[in-house]
């Protein structure tokens, strides 16, 4: 296994990501519990775009920004933030992003049905890790009652669809995106 060192074009890469990340988390609709954002499409092609090592390690840093204080969640930043109802969201969006990266390029040249089955698994991994989390926060750190079916109605079913329609475009953008990408920046995966 050999160690991989990242080149300037490859740390500008990963800034950018999580940069768009950030930028996701400020692009949103209000709803009740939770605000739906476009996190998940700049997540989600973090994965896509730039692996699982590099696209994992861009939300992952948007994740510690976050956490040191920088206001780039929906709601601020700081690490009273794993306190939020929302912060497992932010734990899938880091681990989704590492795993779509996986299978997108698990083989060279990846297919657009690979790269819709990855970020089909990103959504199922944010949203597991998104529900799980927020139904902790809320009965046992809130204490506030929140059964499954509620944890899954405010959780999922305002933003399944809009999510499932945008994983699809996220993943025909980026089987577009990766050609040029591969030839101007010579990626590695």
């Amino acid at each position: 296994m050999s160690k991989s060192k990242f080149n300037i074009k490859d740390m500008t890469l990963i800034a950018m990501f999580t940069a768009l990340s950030a930028v996701g988390a400020f692009i949103k609709i209000p709803t009740p519990v939770i605000p739906f954002t476009l996190q998940i499409v700049f997540t989600c092609l973090a994965g896509l775009i730039l692996g699982k090592n590099k696209g994992g390690l861009s939300v992952a840093l948007y994740v510690l920004l976050g956490l040191f204080g920088l206001p780039i969640f929906t709601k601020g930043g700081g690490f009273q933030y794993i306190f939020e109802t929302t912060f497992g969201y932010l734990i899938g969006f880091a681990v989704g992003a590492y795993v779509t990266g996986a299978i997108a390029h698990a083989k060279e040249n990846p297919s657009l049905k690979r790269l819709i089955c990855a970020s089909m698994v990103n959504l199922v991994i944010v949203y597991t890790l998104g529900c799980i989390y927020g139904y902790f926060i809320l009965n046992y750190v809130n204490h506030v009652e929140y059964g499954v079916k509620a944890i899954l109605g405010a959780f999922v079913g305002p933003f399944i669809i809009p999510d499932l329609i945008l994983s699809i475009f996220t993943a025909c953008f980026s089987k577009k995106l990766l050609p040029i990408l591969e030839k101007q920046f010579q990626l590695v995966y």
